[in-house]
């Protein structure tokens, strides 16, 4: 009876729960408690989460939970995936890796790869032993995909690659890149120039570049990726040549969901951190839970909170539901990691000196939450797609 209360009320709080969603969460969250939350700091220091950890994560079924049965997954919906970003949230941004491996990069591969591609990538994708990357952002290129520099150019049976990338999420780590590349530098609008090619990390021609030291988020490994004259077979083409644009834009929809939910996790934790701080606390003799400029603070920040997690609710159960739902996601990418940095400041007021202190875990979501206003699109690009849907 106890477990049936507490699947309902976890029913309540995620509307799209099934009994199986819960299963996952639960021991999701059990897992992470006894195998990753213990030895998270030393992975902060070392800006880097093991692959042995990977490799765990695999064979307890937790990696690429939407992959379809006859590759080695559960064939379960994107409710799992959001879990997986959720649970791994909660313990740091620093943890986003196998989140966004399993939610972001293997998609590409299960939706436009031929069948040939997902017989050889997605079983080691699920297993752990294939750790993926997409490579879009470059050196003089971020929001704008369509200015991208980097080129294949087709010789025979292979495609020629040159370029460099950056900002790259799990590009230390990587054994597949996913590239977007041009293969036709002519072509008017750009954007129809643009392709994906799989590079495998030990084909001649790639290196990685430095791991790169970010302000937040150190356990997760983000490299610089290099190509000199990389040479991939044609059969590495992901989906169509030149469909490449068109393949981003569509798994960009996911990606941004995944945003809000990772500022929308750091919120919430937030929150729940200030208050067990502040009712802790005394100060001038009472707990400076008992002011009112504190209750005044955290009553706005809870509502900001519970607006956001509604509106997410909506709309994971909307993707779910295979809904195009670009405007909206749109929103609550930059609403709700807007939020979230906004009121990262006030809830380190709150912790007072302690707050400053790199033990106290709302210093790390101090730092770790600065870049979610960026990634993914730009809370900047997401109000010009609202405005452009709006008509204006």
């Amino acid at each position: 009876m106890a477990k049936a209360a507490v699947s309902d009320k976890q029913k309540k709080e995620r509307p799209y729960y099934t009994d199986e969603h819960v299963m996952f969460r639960d021991s999701l969250r059990r897992f992470l408690e006894k195998e990753c939350l213990p030895y998270f700091e030393q992975w902060e220091e070392e800006r880097l989460v093991p692959r042995e950890f990977w490799l765990m994560m695999g064979e307890n079924g937790f990696l690429c939970p939407s992959v379809s049965e006859e590759y080695g997954g559960a064939g379960g919906d994107f409710g799992f995936s959001a879990i997986l970003s959720e649970e791994t949230g909660r313990i740091g941004g620093g943890m986003a890796g196998p989140g966004a491996h399993s939610g972001i990069m293997v998609p590409y591969i299960e939706s436009f790869g031929t069948e040939k591609q997902k017989k050889k990538y997605l079983p080691g994708c699920v297993s752990g032993e294939i750790i993926t990357a997409i490579a879009m952002t470059e050196p003089g290129t971020g929001s704008d995909l369509a200015g991208i520099k980097t080129t294949a150019v087709k010789d025979g049976d292979e495609y020629v690659i040159n370029g460099q990338k950056t900002f790259i999420t799990n590009g230390i780590h990587a054994d597949l890149i996913i590239v977007a590349c041009k293969t036709d530098v002519n072509i008017k609008p750009a954007h129809k120039g643009i392709s994906l090619l799989i590079v495998e990390k030990n084909i001649p021609g790639f290196s990685r570049g430095r791991k790169l030291r970010k302000v937040g988020m150190h356990a997760q490994d983000t490299a610089e990726l290099v190509f000199e004259n990389v040479r991939v077979p044609a059969e590495n083409l992901l989906g169509n040549e030149g469909d490449g644009f068109k393949y981003l834009m569509e798994n960009l929809q996911q990606e941004r969901l995944f945003a809000a939910i990772g500022g929308q996790v750091a919120a919430e934790d937030m929150l729940e951190l200030t208050l067990s701080y502040v009712k802790e606390r005394e100060a001038f003799g009472r707990s400076i839970a008992k002011f009112q400029n504190t209750q005044f603070v955290l009553a706005e920040i809870a509502t900001e909170v519970q607006l956001g997690r509604n509106f997410l609710n909506q709309l994971i159960a909307r993707h779910i539901n295979g809904d195009q739902i670009e405007t909206e996601v749109s929103m609550a990418k930059w609403w709700i990691t807007d939020m979230a940095r906004r009121n990262a400041p006030k809830c380190m007021q709150l912790h007072g000196g302690y707050g400053y202190m790199e033990e106290y875990k709302i210093a790390r979501r101090y730092r770790d939450i600065a870049v979610s206003p960026i990634f993914a699109g730009t809370n900047e690009i997401m109000k010009v797609i609202i405005a452009k849907r709006m008509g204006l």
